[in-house]
C-alpha cells in the first residue's frame, strides 16, 4: 500500500503539456488520461469488459451522491468496495457530490455545515458535510477522492465567487482533517484532492490555487468550469490554475469537454479529464471521430457502408458500418446505444493517447492545430 506516486516524462517544447506516470494500488495511468464516467457504478451501455478490452480506460469515476441514493453504502460495504460489487479491478475515482448539489438547485440547502438536499428518487431529505462525504467515499472503495466544494454558478458576481471560495477552503479543512484521521478501507491506498474554485475571476482563482497547493496533497483539481462560460474563459482560467498549481503533482480539470477543449487544456498543462460528453452524446446520435462530429441520424450516412472510424485502434469502431449504425439508432434498438458509446469512448482513449504520443516527440503543437479544426468540422 502505497500513496498515489506521478512521475513526470516528458513536457512539450513549444507548450505546457505534459506526458505523466501515475501509480496507484489499482494498477499505472498514462497521463494525459481520459476517464470514463460511471454515474451508478456503470458507464451507462458499455460493459466493464468493453472498458478494458475496446476502450483501455485506465481509471473510471463513480458518483457518490448517487451510489449512496442507491444501492447505498451498506450494500457497497457489504461488497467489498465498488471495485469487487461491479468486477473492476483497475483505479476508480469519485466525485464528492459538490457538482450534483449544484445542478440540484432547486432541492438543496447551503449552510456552513454542509448541504441539506432532497433525493431525486423518494423526496427524502439528506444532508452532505465534508465529514460525511469522506466517510462516504471511504467506503464507495475509490482510489481517488474529491474534496467536498461548492461549484459556483454561472455567472456569479463577486461577492457570492469570494464567499463560496472560503466556503469550499473552510470545507477542505474539514475533509482533509476526517480524511487524515480515518483508514484507508479494503487493503489498499485512497488519496485526496482538493478541488480549486473561485468562479471567473482571476484574483480568486489564484488565491485558490495557493490555498490548495498548500495542503500537499497527491494530486489538485480544477473544479467549477465547463459551466456555461466561453470556451476563451475557460482556456484563461485553466491556464492560470495550471501556472499555479504545483507542477510535480497530476492536475485534473473536471467536467471537460469537446475533443478540442481537452486538445486545448492539455497544452495548458492538464493531465487528467472526465465528462459525460462522450456517452450522452452517444447515445443521441452524436459521433466524434478522427474526421469530424457525425450526426449518424442523417440520411446521408443511410447507405454508407464504411467503417465508423478506421482511424482508431476500436474493434467495434473498425467493424461496424456507419449505415448499420444509424438503422440500429432509427430503429431504437439498444445495440445501438452501446456501439456509439463505445466508439466514443475509445475514440477520447485514442485522442489522448495520440496527445502523450505526439508530446514524447515533441511535436505536440503543430498536431494539436491540425487536429483542432479537423475535430471541430461537422461532417
Amino acid at each position: 500500500m502505497a500513496a498515489l506516486q506521478f512521475t513526470l516524462q516528458h513536457t512539450d517544447p513549444s507548450s505546457k503539456a505534459r506526458a505523466g506516470h501515475i501509480v496507484t494500488d489499482h494498477g499505472d495511468i498514462l497521463t494525459p488520461i481520459f476517464m470514463p464516467v460511471g454515474t451508478v457504478g456503470s458507464v451507462k451501455a458499455v460493459s466493464q469488459q468493453q472498458l478494458k478490452e475496446e476502450i483501455n480506460a485506465q481509471i473510471i469515476l463513480g458518483n457518490t451522491y448517487h451510489l449512496y441514493l442507491r444501492p447505498g453504502i451498506d450494500v457497497l460495504q457489504k461488497a467489498g468496495g465498488l471495485h469487487q460489487f461491479k468486477g473492476w479491478n483497475r483505479p476508480i475515482l469519485t466525485d464528492s457530490g459538490g457538482y450534483q448539489v449544484f445542478s440540484l438547485a432547486g432541492t438543496r440547502k447551503i449552510s456552513e455545515e454542509g448541504v441539506l438536499f432532497q433525493s431525486h428518487i423518494d423526496g427524502s431529505r439528506h444532508l452532505f458535510t465534508p465529514e460525511s462525504v469522506m466517510d462516504i467515499q471511504r467506503a464507495i472503495g475509490a482510489d481517488i477522492i474529491m474534496a467536498f466544494d461548492e461549484c459556483p454558478p454561472y455567472p456569479s458576481d463577486y461577492k457570492y465567487a469570494e464567499k463560496s471560495m472560503h466556503l469550499t477552503h473552510r470545507w477542505l479543512d474539514r475533509c482533509f482533517t476526517r480524511f487524515n484521521e480515518t483508514p484507508d478501507k479494503y487493503g489498499y491506498t485512497q488519496n485526496l484532492f482538493p478541488i480549486v474554485q473561485g468562479s471567473t475571476y482571476t484574483d480568486l482563482r489564484k488565491a485558490s490555487c495557493e490555498y490548495i497547493a498548500s495542503k500537499d496533497a497527491t494530486g489538485n483539481a480544477i473544479g467549477g468550469l465547463s459551466v456555461g462560460e466561453p470556451d476563451d474563459m475557460l482556456y484563461e482560467l485553466c491556464g492560470l490554475c495550471c501556472d499555479n498549481l504545483p507542477a510535480h503533482k497530476p492536475r485534473y480539470l473536471m467536467g471537460v469537454g469537446t475533443p478540442w477543449n481537452i486538445l486545448e487544456c492539455i497544452a495548458l498543462g492538464v493531465d487528467m479529464f472526465d465528462c459525460v460528453m462522450p456517452t450522452r452524446n452517444g447515445r443521441n446520435a452524436m459521433l466524434f471521430t478522427s474526421q469530424g462530429v457525425i450526426n449518424i441520424d442523417n440520411k446521408k450516412w443511410e447507405s454508407d457502408f464504411s467503417p465508423i472510424d478506421d482511424g482508431i485502434d476500436c474493434h467495434i469502431s473498425n467493424h461496424y458500418s456507419k449505415a448499420y449504425l444509424r438503422h440500429l439508432v432509427k430503429s431504437k434498438e439498444i445495440l445501438g446505444l452501446t456501439i456509439a458509446s463505445v466508439h466514443n469512448l475509445a475514440f477520447y482513449l485514442w485522442l489522448v493517447g495520440e496527445a502523450r504520443k505526439h508530446i514524447i516527440e515533441g511535436d505536440f503543437v503543430s498536431w494539436k492545430n491540425e487536429m483542432v479544426p479537423r475535430l471541430q468540422t461537422r461532417l
